[in-house]
Protein backbone atom coordinates (compact mmCIF):
# COMPACT_ATOMS: atom_id res chain seq x y z
CA UNK A 1 0.00 0.00 0.00
CA UNK A 2 1.45 3.41 -0.92
CA UNK A 3 2.16 5.96 1.79
CA UNK A 4 -0.76 8.32 2.45
CA UNK A 5 -0.76 11.96 1.38
CA UNK A 6 -1.10 15.13 3.49
CA UNK A 7 0.79 16.69 6.41
CA UNK A 8 3.21 14.33 8.17
CA UNK A 9 1.05 14.06 11.30
CA UNK A 10 -1.91 13.07 9.12
CA UNK A 11 0.20 10.49 7.29
CA UNK A 12 1.45 8.94 10.52
CA UNK A 13 -2.13 8.88 11.80
CA UNK A 14 -3.30 7.05 8.67
CA UNK A 15 -0.61 4.37 9.01
CA UNK A 16 -1.42 3.86 12.70
CA UNK A 17 -5.19 3.69 12.07
CA UNK A 18 -5.19 -0.13 12.17
CA UNK A 19 -4.47 -0.03 15.91
CA UNK A 20 -1.34 -2.19 15.59
CA UNK A 21 2.19 -1.33 16.64
CA UNK A 22 4.45 0.14 13.96
CA UNK A 23 8.09 0.81 14.65
CA UNK A 24 9.54 4.26 14.13
CA UNK A 25 11.90 2.76 11.57
CA UNK A 26 9.04 1.24 9.58
CA UNK A 27 7.06 4.49 9.63
CA UNK A 28 10.11 6.49 8.62
CA UNK A 29 10.84 4.18 5.68
CA UNK A 30 7.26 4.17 4.42
CA UNK A 31 6.93 7.93 4.71
CA UNK A 32 10.47 8.59 3.46
CA UNK A 33 11.36 10.80 6.43
CA UNK A 34 13.71 10.54 9.39
CA UNK A 35 12.83 8.75 12.63
CA UNK A 36 13.18 12.12 14.35
CA UNK A 37 10.46 13.51 12.05
CA UNK A 38 8.21 10.56 12.97
CA UNK A 39 8.81 11.25 16.68
CA UNK A 40 7.88 14.91 16.20
CA UNK A 41 4.72 13.92 14.31
CA UNK A 42 3.74 11.54 17.12
CA UNK A 43 4.26 14.34 19.63
CA UNK A 44 2.06 16.63 17.49
CA UNK A 45 -0.69 13.99 17.46
CA UNK A 46 -0.61 13.77 21.25
CA UNK A 47 -0.84 17.57 21.42
CA UNK A 48 -4.08 17.32 19.40
CA UNK A 49 -5.51 15.01 22.07
CA UNK A 50 -4.86 11.66 20.42
CA UNK A 51 -4.14 8.76 22.77
CA UNK A 52 -0.94 7.40 21.27
CA UNK A 53 1.19 4.67 22.84
CA UNK A 54 4.96 4.43 22.40
CA UNK A 55 6.55 1.16 23.59
CA UNK A 56 10.24 0.44 23.36
CA UNK A 57 11.12 -2.24 20.78
CA UNK A 58 7.52 -2.26 19.53
CA UNK A 59 6.92 1.25 18.27
CA UNK A 60 3.79 3.38 18.15
CA UNK A 61 0.11 2.45 18.21
CA UNK A 62 -3.26 4.09 18.72
CA UNK A 63 -5.37 3.16 21.74
CA UNK A 64 -7.97 1.70 19.38
CA UNK A 65 -8.29 1.25 15.60
CA UNK A 66 -9.93 4.11 13.71
CA UNK A 67 -11.19 4.64 10.18
CA UNK A 68 -9.82 7.87 8.69
CA UNK A 69 -12.46 10.07 7.10
CA UNK A 70 -12.53 9.67 3.33
CA UNK A 71 -14.71 11.71 0.97
CA UNK A 72 -14.96 9.03 -1.74
CA UNK A 73 -16.03 6.39 0.78
CA UNK A 74 -18.63 8.69 2.32
CA UNK A 75 -20.06 9.56 -1.09
CA UNK A 76 -20.22 5.86 -2.00
CA UNK A 77 -22.33 5.22 1.12
CA UNK A 78 -24.89 7.89 0.14
CA UNK A 79 -28.08 6.66 -1.51
CA UNK A 80 -27.73 7.05 -5.28
CA UNK A 81 -30.68 9.45 -5.51
CA UNK A 82 -29.04 11.82 -3.02
CA UNK A 83 -25.49 11.87 -4.40
CA UNK A 84 -26.37 14.41 -7.07
CA UNK A 85 -27.55 16.82 -4.35
CA UNK A 86 -24.05 16.96 -2.86
CA UNK A 87 -22.11 19.26 -5.13
CA UNK A 88 -18.87 19.16 -3.17
CA UNK A 89 -17.85 16.79 -0.41
CA UNK A 90 -14.46 17.31 1.23
CA UNK A 91 -12.53 15.80 4.10
CA UNK A 92 -9.55 17.71 5.49
CA UNK A 93 -7.00 16.89 8.15
CA UNK A 94 -7.19 20.15 10.11
CA UNK A 95 -9.15 23.39 9.88
CA UNK A 96 -10.21 26.22 12.15
CA UNK A 97 -13.95 25.55 11.94
CA UNK A 98 -15.86 23.64 9.29
CA UNK A 99 -18.89 25.87 9.86
CA UNK A 100 -16.88 29.06 9.45
CA UNK A 101 -15.22 27.74 6.29
CA UNK A 102 -18.52 26.92 4.59
CA UNK A 103 -20.18 30.12 5.77
CA UNK A 104 -17.45 32.12 4.04
CA UNK A 105 -18.25 30.50 0.69
CA UNK A 106 -21.15 31.38 -1.62
CA UNK A 107 -24.24 29.37 -0.80
CA UNK A 108 -24.95 26.38 -3.06
CA UNK A 109 -27.89 26.52 -5.45
CA UNK A 110 -31.35 25.55 -4.25
CA UNK A 111 -31.74 21.82 -3.64
CA UNK A 112 -27.99 21.22 -3.52
CA UNK A 113 -25.45 21.20 -0.74
CA UNK A 114 -21.76 21.27 0.11
CA UNK A 115 -20.27 19.14 2.88
CA UNK A 116 -17.01 19.59 4.75
CA UNK A 117 -15.57 17.25 7.39
CA UNK A 118 -12.38 17.58 9.41
CA UNK A 119 -10.35 15.19 11.51
CA UNK A 120 -9.41 18.10 13.77
CA UNK A 121 -10.76 21.61 14.32
CA UNK A 122 -8.45 24.10 15.98
CA UNK A 123 -11.35 26.51 16.56
CA UNK A 124 -14.36 24.20 16.61
CA UNK A 125 -17.40 26.00 17.97
CA UNK A 126 -20.32 24.99 20.11
CA UNK A 127 -23.18 27.28 21.05
CA UNK A 128 -22.32 30.65 22.63
CA UNK A 129 -18.76 30.44 21.33
CA UNK A 130 -17.73 27.43 23.42
CA UNK A 131 -14.86 25.34 22.12
CA UNK A 132 -15.65 21.90 20.69
CA UNK A 133 -13.03 19.35 21.82
CA UNK A 134 -12.35 16.34 19.61
CA UNK A 135 -9.03 14.62 18.80
CA UNK A 136 -8.33 13.19 15.34
CA UNK A 137 -10.31 9.99 14.80
CA UNK A 138 -12.48 10.58 17.85
CA UNK A 139 -15.57 12.17 16.38
CA UNK A 140 -17.52 13.15 13.30
CA UNK A 141 -17.14 16.92 12.80
CA UNK A 142 -19.36 17.68 9.83
CA UNK A 143 -20.78 20.85 8.31
CA UNK A 144 -23.36 21.00 5.54
CA UNK A 145 -24.39 24.13 3.67
CA UNK A 146 -27.84 24.57 2.15
CA UNK A 147 -29.79 27.39 0.54
CA UNK A 148 -33.49 27.81 1.16
CA UNK A 149 -35.20 29.55 -1.75
CA UNK A 150 -37.13 31.62 0.80
CA UNK A 151 -36.69 31.97 4.54
CA UNK A 152 -38.93 29.27 6.10
CA UNK A 153 -41.45 30.57 8.68
CA UNK A 154 -40.11 28.14 11.32
CA UNK A 155 -36.43 28.72 10.58
CA UNK A 156 -35.72 29.04 14.31
CA UNK A 157 -36.74 25.40 14.71
CA UNK A 158 -34.17 24.11 12.22
CA UNK A 159 -31.86 22.94 15.00
CA UNK A 160 -34.68 20.76 16.38
CA UNK A 161 -35.26 19.26 12.94
CA UNK A 162 -31.56 18.43 12.56
CA UNK A 163 -31.64 16.90 16.04
CA UNK A 164 -34.35 14.50 14.85
CA UNK A 165 -32.28 13.71 11.75
CA UNK A 166 -29.25 12.82 13.90
CA UNK A 167 -31.48 10.78 16.21
CA UNK A 168 -32.76 8.76 13.23
CA UNK A 169 -29.19 7.89 12.25
CA UNK A 170 -28.30 6.79 15.78
CA UNK A 171 -31.39 4.63 16.06
CA UNK A 172 -30.65 3.04 12.70
CA UNK A 173 -27.44 1.80 14.30
CA UNK A 174 -29.20 0.56 17.44
CA UNK A 175 -28.70 3.56 19.75
CA UNK A 176 -32.22 3.48 21.19
CA UNK A 177 -31.33 5.33 24.40
CA UNK A 178 -30.40 8.64 22.74
CA UNK A 179 -32.54 11.63 23.72
CA UNK A 180 -32.94 15.23 22.56
CA UNK A 181 -32.25 18.22 24.79
CA UNK A 182 -33.65 21.56 23.65
CA UNK A 183 -32.39 23.33 21.73
CA UNK A 184 -29.43 21.56 20.13
CA UNK A 185 -27.98 18.59 22.03
CA UNK A 186 -28.30 14.82 21.94
CA UNK A 187 -27.78 12.95 25.20
CA UNK A 188 -27.20 9.40 26.38
CA UNK A 189 -27.64 8.80 30.08
CA UNK A 190 -27.81 12.55 30.67
CA UNK A 191 -24.39 13.06 29.07
CA UNK A 192 -23.78 14.98 25.86
CA UNK A 193 -23.21 12.77 22.84
CA UNK A 194 -23.66 15.30 20.03
CA UNK A 195 -24.25 18.98 19.44
CA UNK A 196 -25.69 21.01 16.61
CA UNK A 197 -24.74 24.52 15.53
CA UNK A 198 -26.75 26.48 12.96
CA UNK A 199 -25.20 29.51 11.24
CA UNK A 200 -27.42 31.65 9.02
CA UNK A 201 -26.78 34.22 6.32
CA UNK A 202 -29.96 35.75 4.91
CA UNK A 203 -31.10 39.01 3.34
CA UNK A 204 -34.70 40.17 3.69
CA UNK A 205 -37.24 37.73 2.34
CA UNK A 206 -34.92 36.24 -0.29
CA UNK A 207 -32.79 33.10 -0.19
CA UNK A 208 -31.37 31.95 3.14
CA UNK A 209 -27.97 30.29 3.27
CA UNK A 210 -27.58 28.04 6.31
CA UNK A 211 -24.60 26.04 7.50
CA UNK A 212 -25.42 23.11 9.74
CA UNK A 213 -22.66 21.89 12.01
CA UNK A 214 -22.88 18.48 13.67
CA UNK A 215 -20.35 17.26 16.20
CA UNK A 216 -20.85 13.61 17.18
CA UNK A 217 -18.58 11.97 19.75
CA UNK A 218 -17.48 8.56 18.50
CA UNK A 219 -14.49 7.47 20.62
CA UNK A 220 -12.90 10.39 22.46
CA UNK A 221 -11.08 8.45 25.15
CA UNK A 222 -11.16 8.99 28.89
CA UNK A 223 -8.66 11.85 28.87
CA UNK A 224 -10.68 14.01 26.47
CA UNK A 225 -13.98 13.10 28.16
CA UNK A 226 -12.42 14.26 31.42
CA UNK A 227 -11.35 17.58 29.89
CA UNK A 228 -14.87 18.17 28.59
CA UNK A 229 -16.32 17.36 32.02
CA UNK A 230 -14.07 20.04 33.52
CA UNK A 231 -15.89 22.63 31.38
CA UNK A 232 -19.14 21.75 33.18
CA UNK A 233 -20.62 19.57 30.43
CA UNK A 234 -20.56 15.82 31.18
CA UNK A 235 -19.99 14.06 27.86
CA UNK A 236 -20.06 10.55 26.44
CA UNK A 237 -19.32 8.89 23.12
CA UNK A 238 -20.58 6.01 21.02
CA UNK A 239 -17.83 3.70 22.23
CA UNK A 240 -18.75 4.31 25.88
CA UNK A 241 -22.41 3.71 25.02
CA UNK A 242 -21.53 0.33 23.51
CA UNK A 243 -21.79 1.23 19.81
CA UNK A 244 -18.58 0.40 17.96
CA UNK A 245 -19.90 -1.22 14.77
CA UNK A 246 -20.39 1.40 12.05
CA UNK A 247 -17.38 3.29 10.70
CA UNK A 248 -17.22 7.07 10.91
CA UNK A 249 -17.60 7.20 7.13
CA UNK A 250 -20.86 5.23 7.34
CA UNK A 251 -22.11 7.47 10.14
CA UNK A 252 -21.17 10.60 8.18
CA UNK A 253 -23.02 9.34 5.11
CA UNK A 254 -26.08 8.63 7.25
CA UNK A 255 -26.00 12.12 8.73
CA UNK A 256 -25.72 13.73 5.31
CA UNK A 257 -28.55 11.62 3.89
CA UNK A 258 -30.97 12.27 6.75
CA UNK A 259 -30.17 15.99 6.76
CA UNK A 260 -30.81 16.31 3.01
CA UNK A 261 -34.14 14.52 3.31
CA UNK A 262 -35.04 16.51 6.41
CA UNK A 263 -34.14 19.88 4.89
CA UNK A 264 -36.34 19.26 1.85
CA UNK A 265 -39.25 18.26 4.08
CA UNK A 266 -38.70 21.16 6.46
CA UNK A 267 -38.66 23.66 3.59
CA UNK A 268 -42.11 22.45 2.49
CA UNK A 269 -43.82 21.63 5.80
CA UNK A 270 -41.86 23.23 8.63
CA UNK A 271 -41.48 21.55 12.01
CA UNK A 272 -44.77 19.63 11.92
CA UNK A 273 -43.51 16.34 10.36
CA UNK A 274 -40.76 16.12 13.00
CA UNK A 275 -42.71 17.17 16.10
CA UNK A 276 -43.90 13.74 17.23
CA UNK A 277 -40.41 12.25 17.09
CA UNK A 278 -39.02 15.23 18.95
CA UNK A 279 -41.65 14.94 21.70
CA UNK A 280 -41.04 11.21 22.14
CA UNK A 281 -37.31 11.78 22.67
CA UNK A 282 -37.58 14.99 24.75
CA UNK A 283 -35.04 14.73 27.60
CA UNK A 284 -36.45 17.74 29.49
CA UNK A 285 -40.21 17.23 29.47
CA UNK A 286 -41.63 17.30 33.01
CA UNK A 287 -38.28 18.11 34.63
CA UNK A 288 -37.39 21.06 36.83
CA UNK A 289 -35.15 23.38 34.84
CA UNK A 290 -33.39 26.72 34.85
CA UNK A 291 -33.51 28.61 31.56
CA UNK A 292 -30.98 31.37 31.02
CA UNK A 293 -32.10 33.67 28.24
CA UNK A 294 -29.70 35.48 25.93
CA UNK A 295 -30.08 38.70 27.90
CA UNK A 296 -28.87 36.89 31.02
CA UNK A 297 -32.08 36.55 33.05
CA UNK A 298 -32.83 33.09 34.47
CA UNK A 299 -36.30 31.55 34.81
CA UNK A 300 -37.17 28.48 36.87
CA UNK A 301 -39.96 26.06 36.24
CA UNK A 302 -41.06 22.73 34.77
CA UNK A 303 -40.30 21.97 31.15
CA UNK A 304 -43.51 21.30 29.23
CA UNK A 305 -42.16 20.40 25.80
CA UNK A 306 -42.11 22.54 22.67
CA UNK A 307 -44.86 24.40 20.81
CA UNK A 308 -45.67 24.18 17.11
CA UNK A 309 -42.85 26.61 16.28
CA UNK A 310 -40.18 24.86 18.37
CA UNK A 311 -40.19 27.22 21.35
CA UNK A 312 -39.55 25.68 24.76
CA UNK A 313 -42.56 25.90 27.09
CA UNK A 314 -41.76 26.26 30.78
CA UNK A 315 -44.38 26.33 33.55
CA UNK A 316 -43.33 28.97 36.08
CA UNK A 317 -45.09 30.38 39.17
CA UNK A 318 -46.11 33.32 36.97
CA UNK A 319 -47.54 31.09 34.24
CA UNK A 320 -46.26 29.28 31.17
CA UNK A 321 -43.28 31.03 29.57
CA UNK A 322 -42.21 30.55 25.96
CA UNK A 323 -38.50 30.56 25.06
CA UNK A 324 -37.24 30.82 21.50
CA UNK A 325 -33.61 30.65 22.60
CA UNK A 326 -31.63 30.15 25.75
CA UNK A 327 -29.58 27.68 27.73
CA UNK A 328 -31.26 25.02 29.86
CA UNK A 329 -29.92 23.36 32.99
CA UNK A 330 -31.75 20.53 34.74
CA UNK A 331 -32.04 21.28 38.45
CA UNK A 332 -30.84 18.65 40.90
CA UNK A 333 -33.55 16.86 42.86
CA UNK A 334 -34.32 18.41 46.21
Amino acid sequence: MPAPDGPLAARVFALLADGRFHSGEELAQRLEVSRSAVWKAARALRTLGLSLQAVRNRGYSLERPVTPLDAATIRAHLPRELRRQVGKLETVWSIGSTNSALLARPGPGGGRSEVLLAEYQSAGRGRRGRAWLAPPGGSVCLSLSWTFREVPPDLGALGLVIGVCVLRVLRTHGMASAALKWPNDLLVGGRKLAGILIDLRAEGAGPAHVVIGIGLNVALGEQVLGKIAQTGTPATDLASAGLEGPSRNEIAAGLISECLLGLAEFECQGLKPFAAEWHSADALRGRAVDVRALEGATERGLARGIDVHGALMVETPQGVRRFLSGEVTVRAAG
